[in-house]
């Protein structure tokens, strides 16, 4: 496996485990049920595309994304603390938000970084980065 298709569907699982991670964390705040779906709907997806990327990883004998532990303890707790006095639905979407900003910018530069990866790689990021910007248009509702 090319470095830069390794290095760029890493960057995809590992946003998408964040985002899945983000999710999973702030689900039982919720008190909206239509925001409820709008975010369990987001998990399947950012699965979906997770899963696609590893495949790609695993066709070409590399090795996926391994999150660490510290790194998700801390993605929670930052959630946690962000939401210990405030748990509305317009926080909560305002949070989410932040979050996909952050994923599409990450994934912008590892794009700018592993220039030589493949189409179908490039395709994978881009797919994500346009989903990351439609969630963001669909949790504005929410604001």
């Amino acid at each position: 496996m090319k470095h830069d298709d390794e290095m760029v569907l890493k960057e995809i699982q590992k946003n998408t485990q964040m985002g899945m991670t983000a999710i999973d964390t702030i689900l039982d705040k919720i008190g909206n049920d239509d925001f409820s779906i709008t975010l369990s709907r987001q998990s399947l997806h950012y699965a979906d595309i997770h899963n696609r990327a590893l495949d790609q990883i695993l066709q070409q004998d590399g090795e996926g994304y391994r999150g660490s532990q510290i790194g998700e303890m801390m993605l929670k707790g930052s959630i946690h603390a962000n939401t210990a006095f405030n748990v509305s639905t317009e926080h909560l979407a305002e949070m989410m938000i932040q979050g996909s900003n952050r994923g599409i910018t990450s994934m912008w530069k590892s794009l700018k970084h592993n220039g030589l990866a493949t189409d179908e790689t490039v395709e994978l990021a881009k797919e994500l980065m346009d989903f990351e910007e439609k969630s963001i248009e669909k949790l504005k509702e929410y604001l």
